[in-house]
């Protein structure tokens, strides 16, 4: 698109993550201008904050999730995708090039019962979730999270029409000891994602995955 470009990344941290300050520094060391966190408790919020505070000063966090971004940020709310859970968000970012609307989302896990895998939870947070991206009125977009399914994944369509999954690399995110499927995802509309990776592991079981965006 011309202009200057952003990395993003975006991690499910783990709330059992026993090192949220060095996750945060390792975080750090891609360079990014936004970090989307996952899995942020009351008591770890302080260690990112005192890492990620540093280079990125501008925060918005609500429930379990949470963005630092190097622009500033305008606003920010809850998204309500989900009535009984509080782990979805919508920002407005100054970026360069003009406003971004960025959105952190972790969707509902898929459960293994004795009639196979469920995923019918999931399903209802993504229709919801693109329902939020129809009444979206900005023209730039980036959605960042653990939407726990494989962007290949059929049930990830109605996020796939409407955003164009960052693709490109290995890039396997989920677990973190021996990566199977990436289900932590970058998806963006009026940016193009220019490559995209994942970082070395921290003490989740997500790998950080990041990438490169043409502003």
């Amino acid at each position: 698109a011309g202009g200057p470009g952003l990395t993003v990344v975006t991690h499910n941290v783990n709330a059992a993550n026993p090192d949220p300050a060095g996750t945060a520094r390792a975080l750090l060391a891609a360079g990014p201008d936004l970090v989307a966190l996952e899995e942020v408790t009351d008591a770890a919020l302080p260690a990112y904050r005192s890492v990620l505070d540093q280079a990125l000063p501008h925060h918005a966090r609500t429930g379990t999730v949470a963005l630092w971004s190097r622009y500033p940020v305008t606003e920010s709310r809850r998204l309500v995708i989900d009535p009984g859970w509080n782990r979805s968000l919508r920002a407005e970012v100054r970026a360069p090039g003009g406003p971004l609307a960025v959105y952190v989302a972790h969707l509902a896990s898929v459960r293994t019962t004795v009639t196979g895998f469920a995923t019918a939870h999931r399903d209802r947070d993504i229709t919801a979730l693109a329902g939020a991206l129809d009444a979206e009125p900005l023209r730039r977009v980036v959605l960042l999270g653990d939407l726990n399914t494989a962007a290949d994944d059929r049930a990830l369509a109605p996020l796939a029409g409407r955003l164009t999954p960052a693709r490109g690399g290995f890039g396997f995110s989920w677990p973190a000891a021996l990566p199977l499927v990436r289900i932590d995802h970058v998806l963006t509309r009026g940016l193009a994602a220019t490559d995209t990776w994942t970082l070395p592991a921290t003490p989740s079981d997500h790998r950080p995955v990041a990438a490169r965006l043409s502003a």
